[in-house]
């Protein structure tokens, strides 16, 4: 497992920290009650000044539009896990799933800027971080989907274009990208794509969590981080045998073809189609200005209050402990030879074990507090991130344990622990939004989220840097990784930012110390 926080870190895969998964931003689910405050809600939240005639109204056709969380018939849907399998929910299920799917070019990405753009660790992190970008400025994808319809459509039409995006994102990269510089622009915009279709779902489920149990709602993120797992799970083993036997080029003509599947799910969801007069409303000058003016308050408003701003806090931090992900995938390719085919099998070991993690916190970890839960992954995956010194020195061999065998195995317990860790991270901040704001505030918490993962990058290409870990030379590389994994034990002192409350506790009965 990469050195640092464990949330959402894949063991040798220097872009893993970009998805987010997110994704962070991830993101984060079940119908709501009535009108049931959320339990996180903010007391301030509600007394925003709504009086405008243009946000008021507008206001009344977001919530008369996004019939997401209902079924025409009244009638439920085939449940699975507690999660009612109406279109929407697979049109949410189906986006996780393509996000994890795209896996199918992250050994081919990390190979060709290896291989062929023969950049060293620290300027592969550099890269990489760049392209993370898009998932910072996640609060811009949701005020455009809240507050602009696009042919009528809020979520619909976004849906259609993220995909197209991700098409010709990667098309570039089969085809006319040569420099680092239009690597890095290519991947920016593929994770334009997969970020924008991340806030339209996100919106989705955020307002199926309002006013639901830690519990309830967990149901719904576990259904769409499953969906991501089984469709990394899909890609997995052919990541690496692609790369190996047709090329990086060949990879990415093929993951070209992927993001269409967000674009053709778009017809699943239940959305009202918006009237000529309902669309010019949020667009004639005064409305728009007014809009945006009151969203920019409801979500200075809400981000201010003490039960936001303090977890929100804890999770940058707790995501921002320096990774040595580029330093090992050097290490594990230019001196331990692995090739990409068996990179692939790491791939889908880690795949699985994301959805053993799923399933770990679905139906065990749920109703645990959330201090409980990231103060014991948190020390348990810094002792066992510690064993890739082992790997690094060779000391795994001198037990009779061979490299391979040592990797997938450290891949797989730390994945399982890395994702249930990271579940309540999702659950928790899709409980802080407040209604009417829900893919905006909940992109905002996520790109808080990602730009703590993506300085954790940057801060670990520095370390990279300084202790002369290069494509060739990793005699500190044991040192990087022992301060990385120590660094993720910074955050804990502040597990006090948390909210001290389990799954178990009714709404409005949140314990706060």
């Amino acid at each position: 497992m990469a050195s640092g926080s464990l949330a959402g870190r894949d063991s040798y895969d220097e872009e893993a920290a970009a998805a987010g998964r997110r994704p962070f931003d991830l993101d984060a689910s079940d119908h709501r009650s009535g009108n049931i405050i959320p339990r996180y809600q903010v007391e301030g939240s509600s007394k925003v000044d709504t009086s405008d005639r243009y946000f008021d109204e507008w206001q009344k056709k977001l919530s008369s539009t996004d019939d997401v969380h209902k079924n025409k018939s009244g009638s439920r849907y085939f449940m699975v896990s507690g999660v009612d399998l109406s279109p929407d929910n697979m049109a949410v299920a189906i986006v996780y799933f393509v996000q994890g799917v795209l896996g199918l070019a992250r050994l081919a990405v990390s190979f060709y800027l290896k291989d062929d753009l023969h950049l060293d660790p620290a300027e592969t992190a550099v890269v990489s971080g760049f392209s993370s970008l898009p998932w910072l400025i996640k609060p811009l994808y949701g005020f455009i989907s809240d507050s602009i319809p696009l042919f009528g459509y809020r979520r619909r039409s976004y849906l259609i274009l993220s995909g197209f995006l991700g098409t010709l994102s990667w098309s570039l990269m089969a085809t006319v990208v040569d420099s680092k510089y239009g690597a890095a622009f290519s991947i920016l915009l593929g994770s334009l794509s997969v970020a924008f279709s991340d806030v339209v779902v996100d919106s989705m489920v955020v307002e199926r969590a309002r006013g639901e149990s830690q519990s309830t709602s967990g149901s719904l993120q576990s259904l769409c981080w499953g969906s991501s797992a089984f469709g990394g799970i899909m890609s997995a083993y052919f990541s690496g045998s692609l790369v190996e036997t047709y090329g990086v080029r060949f990879v990415f003509g093929v993951t070209a073809f992927l993001p269409l599947m967000t674009s053709a799910v778009a017809v699943l969801v239940n959305e009202h189609r918006l009237s000529s007069v309902e669309r010019a409303m949020p667009h004639s000058g005064s409305g728009f200005i007014e809009i945006s003016k009151q969203h920019i308050r409801q979500l200075w408003t809400s981000v201010k209050q003490p039960n936001i701003f303090l977890p929100t806090l804890f999770i940058f931090l707790w995501q921002a402990t320096p990774q040595s992900d580029s330093a090992m995938f050097f290490f594990i390719t230019n001196k331990l030879g692995f090739t990409p085919e068996f990179l692939g099998r790491v791939k889908l070991v880690t795949s699985i074990a994301s959805l053993l993690g799923v399933g770990l916190y679905n139906y065990f970890l749920k109703a645990v507090p959330l201090r409980k839960i990231f103060l014991v992954t948190t020390i348990i995956g810094s002792a066992l991130g510690m064993t890739q010194v082992l790997l690094v020195t060779g000391l795994n061999r001198q037990l009779g344990i061979s490299d391979e065998w040592f990797s997938i195995g450290d891949s797989l317990i730390i994945t399982v622990l890395g994702q249930a860790s990271f579940m309540p991270v999702l659950v928790l901040a899709a409980k802080l939004c407040p209604p009417g704001m829900e893919a905006t505030l909940f992109a905002t918490l996520m790109s808080i989220s990602n730009a703590g993962s993506v300085s954790g990058g940057l801060i670990g290409a520095g370390l990279t840097q300084l202790f002369g870990v290069t494509k060739d030379s990793f005699k500190n590389l044991p040192l990087l990784i022992v301060i990385c994994n120590l660094s993720s034990l910074l955050p804990l002192p502040l597990l006090g930012l948390l909210p001290d409350e389990s799954g178990n506790a009714d709404d409005g009965e949140t314990k706060h110390n």
